[in-house]
């Protein structure tokens, strides 16, 4: 009987306390940025796009760019490609070539040494003098024609110091449809209050000259996005993602899985280390109300895929003691259950992250091949 309630109990703890923080979150999504914002602010952009072997899409993006709405003299475009074996430097040599009245440069790492070590490597080619933001993207990931306009604005208040894209899909598939809605959600409530810890690679931009201040992109986690972003909310500014800047994802399915089984490493590497690199680094100015989102996401992505598991083993294992017949049962309504989309979406990256943590134990994934 008490492994029967402590299994009920880990349960309704991992749904109830992520259900009442996206209620409390989703209020935020009408209140006031409180900022001072000027829709004609155009500051200088360097755009870095970190490919590996990306020649079916590199020409599309570097297209995607060109056709932003935002001056073009204030525009500078840096691909910097990690040792591609499938021909995309010379798609992009060709690609400059063609269009010698805009800024791009192509920078070409022989060995391939991660994401972050590339995009390290771009940042030292980059003038911080003459840029005011520093913009990262990927090969694989379209905007919308105004959406650099959109972004820039926002950094008309000084006391913003990263913004990220919202994310919209092409993926038929429901799960991705959910949890990509409930996502969005989550962080731009999060923005308004202060802050969200999780920001997008597919779009994420920065002041460039908090970008130099944190010492360029730490290398404890494979991601550009989220550590630095937090690293900038610790140091007290705004670190936020926007609705109206919207970047779309192509479909993809050969492996899809394992991508996310890499960002969720990523992702959890970044909560185990970021606040205390930021301590370290002398980065951390103080509490805000950034601390407490810090928290909470802290537990919703590290701790609370637990409960579920554990959870589930005490509660099917008190139940199988109990009685046969009322073990199947139950778990026929969990399957039952599952059909539902929202529910399916929910458990199926509860497993992600904890696998990701089981993960981390044995690879950081800080390096990978491409399928």
């Amino acid at each position: 009987m008490l492994l029967l309630i402590i299994g009920i109990t880990a349960i309704t703890l991992h749904f109830g306390i992520p259900l009442a923080y996206f209620l409390i979150i989703r209020k935020y999504l009408s209140l006031p940025w409180n900022l001072k914002i000027k829709e004609d602010y155009n500051p200088h952009v360097t755009v870095i796009i970190p490919t590996y072997n990306e020649s079916k899409y590199i020409i599309e993006k570097l297209n995607d760019l060109v056709k932003q709405k935002y001056p073009k003299d204030k525009l500078k475009i840096i691909v910097v490609d990690s040792a591609s074996t499938d021909g995309t430097p010379g798609l992009v040599k060709e690609w400059i070539n063609k269009n010698k009245h805009l800024d791009v440069a192509l920078l070409v790492e022989l060995e391939r040494r991660g994401m972050i070590h590339a995009l390290n490597y771009a940042l030292d080619h980059v003038d911080f003098s003459k840029t005011d933001l520093i913009v990262f993207t990927d090969a694989d990931s379209f905007w919308g024609e105004n959406t650099l306009k959109a972004i820039a604005k926002y950094f008309s208040d000084p006391r913003v110091g990263a913004v990220t894209a919202s994310i919209t899909t092409t993926y038929n598939e429901s799960i991705e449809v959910t949890y990509r809605n409930y996502y969005n959600t989550i962080r731009i409530g999060e923005s308004k209050i202060h802050s969200t810890p999780v920001h997008n690679g597919a779009l994420v931009a920065f002041r460039s000259k908090l970008l130099e201040r944190i010492g360029r992109l730490p290398n404890y986690t494979g991601n550009n996005d989220s550590t630095p972003a937090s690293l900038i909310a610790f140091m007290g500014y705004r670190a936020i993602q926007i609705p109206e800047a919207l970047v779309r994802e192509p479909v993809k399915t050969r492996g899809e899985f394992f991508r996310k089984i890499r960002r969720a490493q990523h992702l959890i590497l970044h909560f185990l280390y970021t606040k205390k690199y930021a301590l370290i680094k002398g980065l951390y100015k103080g509490r805000s109300r950034f601390d407490t989102i810090w928290k909470i996401e802290f537990y919703l992505n590290v701790i609370n895929p637990w409960l579920l598991l554990l959870g589930s083993i005490f509660f099917f294992y008190a139940l199988g003691n109990i009685s046969i017949i009322l073990l199947t049962t139950i778990l026929l309504l969990t399957v039952i259950a599952l059909g539902n989309k929202t529910l399916r979406t929910w458990v199926t990256y509860q497993i992600i992250l904890s696998y990701a943590q089981l993960r981390n134990l044995k690879t950081k994934e800080l390096v990978w091949q491409k399928t």
